[in-house]
């Protein structure tokens, strides 16, 4: 990889086989007590579901606009895609990155599945004029306090993003998966640490992983930002933060996981990323990309081989047949 564009080294001296002996440190004895809390809570609130379809086929899919209530009283808006025709017999939840989305992706192979593209609290279609929808703000948004912490309100966007799916489609119960790349992976990984509804997930380049180590890797992204506020206000800010470390998280999470993690990455620190992965004690795999949020020669062929890999890592998540036009 050519470096001469970054003042630092993104596979910060890794090679894979030390990427994955990576291990985060220990979490807050309360860490469980303190997520299991908030996932009982948001299980409690309906999300009130409302769709709209804005195409009947585009592509192949029925495109609908879709939102919900999430926790905090917080609406969240997003898109969903069905099958023009033919059969739902999954569905999954599709966390995007810290740039948002202005619209669902149309490239997955899962032609029977309900997609959903929810946005995050503060960001694309979510925005509130409280909340920076600018990553590098968005990420400090109450910083200082854990139970205020954005973060974990984009960790319950994901819960209410599931109690919603299912209040639309209750046949997809036992059949739901989660895809979630950059932001939506680490967010992902420290949602599926309670999710007890998702049954097979994907994470690619996953942040939030090995907090402590986050803070003093050179880098670019959102993850600057935490290390300029980190400076001044040290010991708050790691406080909060051992609570949102994704490879605590991925200890708990017990389905299974699939990882597309990179070697190479100048904003979210490759360390981190394998953190989480090597963390999951469940039945994991790994897809090992040449290079994260970086453009390289062999990315459209990795892109089409990790696609050919999610298909069939995920062609198990299927259950009961109800057709496109019933729904």
């Amino acid at each position: 990889m050519d470096n001469s564009q970054y003042p630092f080294d993104p596979s910060y001296g890794y090679s894979l086989e030390q990427l994955l002996t990576v291990k985060a440190q220990k979490e807050p004895k309360d860490f469980d007590l303190f997520w299991q809390l908030r996932y009982q809570n948001a299980l409690e609130l309906d999300p009130v579901p409302q769709t709209k379809i804005i195409s009947e086929n585009k592509g192949g899919w029925r495109v609908f606009e879709i939102s919900y209530k999430s926790m905090g009283d917080f609406l969240i808006r997003g898109w969903l895609l069905l099958p023009s025709s033919g059969e739902v017999r999954r569905g999954f939840i599709v966390g995007h990155g810290y740039g948002g989305r202005d619209g669902p992706d149309f490239h997955f192979p899962f032609k029977d599945a309900a997609l959903f593209f929810p946005c995050f609290r503060g960001l694309a279609q979510s925005a509130s004029p409280f909340i920076s929808s600018d990553p590098n703000w968005h990420v400090l948004h109450d910083i200082n306090d854990k139970d205020r912490y954005i973060i974990g309100g984009c960790v319950e966007d994901v819960w209410l993003a599931v109690s919603a799916l299912l209040t639309l489609f209750p046949h997809l119960a036992g059949c739901l998966g989660y895809m979630g790349i950059s932001f939506g992976g680490g967010i992902g990984a420290l949602a599926l640490a309670c999710e007890t509804r998702i049954s097979k997930a994907h994470l690619n380049v996953p942040t939030f992983g090995y907090q402590s180590l986050r803070l003093k890797l050179a880098t670019n992204g959102s993850a600057n930002s935490v290390q300029k506020y980190y400076l001044t206000h040290k010991k708050q800010v790691l406080t909060v933060l051992r609570y949102f470390d994704a490879a605590f998280a991925a200890k708990r999470i017990k389905i299974p996981m699939h990882c597309a993690c990179a070697i190479y990455d100048p904003c979210v620190a490759p360390p981190g990323q394998f953190a989480i992965f090597n963390a999951l004690s469940c039945e994991k795999h790994l897809f090992v990309l040449e290079a994260g949020h970086h453009q390289y020669s062999h990315q459209e062929q990795q892109d089409s081989a990790l696609m050919l890999k999610l298909d069939e890592f995920f062609a198990s998540l299927s259950g009961l047949i109800v057709l496109s036009d019933e729904i």
